[in-house]
């Protein structure tokens, strides 16, 4: 089942922007020159039309506030559909996974919307309910992607894995042992060429000029200073290099007027 919300536009009943009045909304962390250390390739790839003009006209928090409302909107559609399953006879024997296609941004880098590398792009909720495989209140720090998604259904379901070579790997394994550190890394892709390679520790992004952005998530969860051309992380940054697609598929032009959000 699909939930439409919080994809824009920002609709929603009144009551859900009551939640979030603009005098308690709280910004995104924020960096003014976070972008001076991003290569020309990142800001030309994410410079948003949107960001100068929400500063200008003083819309930022009611912005945020839209998409809090948004979101509210949607958990509460989420919570609906969960009683509705609590109250049924199936509970014991449905497993249930939620999870969101893309992240987004909300003015951090001067960035909106999606079409990005960053971490506020592409980490996406993640969460899964299954009776006999997970622990309520319990976290997996471990990067998976959601092409991962299809052989964990198919594993969780007691279904035969299908013949072809899939891309995707199931986290069964993760859901029944959470605390379990792995090797496991998350490939995003935007564009051709343009790949992010996601490890428990660090982000490494490469574009198709070859310049680069390496971020370490336990002391900068932020991103917001880029230490690809540090030598200190050169060894990092070699393995992470090692898990970039060695082959790209053409893209795939969307049709015209088309809305990519």
């Amino acid at each position: 089942m699909g939930i439409y919300r919080p994809h824009v536009p920002w609709y929603a009943p009144q009551k859900y922007f009551d939640r979030f009045p603009l005098d308690s909304i709280q910004l995104p962390k924020y960096l003014d020159q976070d972008v001076v250390d991003l290569p020309e390739a990142a800001q030309k790839l994410t410079k948003s039309q949107w960001h100068e003009w929400i500063v200008a006209n003083k819309q930022w928090k009611k912005a945020v506030q839209g998409y809090l409302a948004s979101l509210s909107f949607a958990d509460d559609m989420i919570g609906e559909l969960l009683t509705a399953l609590d109250d049924g006879p199936l509970a014991d024997n449905t497993t249930v996974i939620l999870w969101g296609d893309h992240g987004y941004h909300l003015g951090e880098k001067k960035h909106w919307e999606k079409f990005a590398l960053w971490e506020n792009t592409t980490r996406v909720p993640l969460i899964v309910f299954s009776p006999q495989h997970t622990k309520p209140n319990t976290r997996c720090e471990n990067p998976v992607s959601l092409l991962d998604l299809y052989p964990t259904l198919v594993e969780l379901c007691g279904l035969k894995s299908p013949p072809q070579k899939l891309e995707g790997q199931s986290f069964v394994d993760l859901l029944i042992y959470p605390d379990t550190v792995t090797e496991r890394m998350a490939i995003t892709t935007q564009g051709k060429n343009n790949h992010s390679v996601r490890s428990r520790q660090h982000r490494y992004i490469q574009y198709a000029d070859g310049s680069e952005e390496l971020y370490d998530h336990d002391n900068d969860p932020h991103e917001w200073t880029n230490l690809a051309s540090d030598d200190r992380y050169a060894a990092t940054k070699k393995r992470l290099m090692g898990f970039l697609p060695k082959i790209n598929a053409e893209p795939l032009l969307p049709p015209k007027n088309s809305d990519t959000n």
